[in-house]
């Protein structure tokens, strides 16, 4: 996943489903990011390898999706999109985003809060839901011709890259 120091929106989006939420509570639905280990790593003869101990952690963020608070039943009717989500390996950011290191590894987490408010302290039941698939190493350049391909092909906001690639073909 590529970070950068003015921050850059996930590709792919994160993009989760909810069930089973009472229709008529509200809920704030947020997105964190947690280190998958204490290692660093570096991209050597095709594969990803450990290279070390991992900087310190930066403080954790959090993403909270803009409809929140929400009635479940918001939450339930669609698929739940974190579009707007900028990482950022910018330690002295001052706009929100999530603070990641490159060359490390991650897993988002999602929170599912039972509050009126998103401010009040006094939140209620909580989730916190994670998924395998979604784990990645965040880096400032991808390592992998295939995968820079792939993302090019595959991103709405990689337009210029394509008409660049076209352009270089003629």
């Amino acid at each position: 996943m590529i970070i950068t120091k003015s921050g850059r929106r996930m590709f792919p989006q994160c993009k989760i489903r909810l069930f089973g939420l009472h229709p008529y509570t509200k809920y704030v639905v947020l997105v964190d990011f947690v280190p998958l280990d204490n290692c660093r790593y570096k991209w050597n003869k095709n594969q990803w390898e450990s290279a070390g101990k991992a900087e310190p952690h930066p403080p954790c963020r959090t993403y909270i999706h803009p409809d929140s608070p929400a009635p479940g039943a918001h939450w339930m009717k669609d698929v739940i999109c974190f579009q707007k989500l900028k990482l950022t390996n910018n330690t002295l950011d001052q706009h929100g985003h999530i603070i990641l290191h490159s060359m490390h590894r991650y897993k988002p987490r999602f929170h599912v809060i039972q509050s009126d408010d998103v401010y009040n302290s006094r939140w209620g039941l909580l989730q916190v839901f994670s998924f395998p698939e979604t784990e990645f190493t965040a880096v400032t350049a991808y390592q992998n011709e295939k995968i820079t391909k792939l993302k090019i092909d595959h991103n709405p906001f990689a337009k210029g890259f394509r008409e660049q690639e076209r352009s270089q073909k003629r």
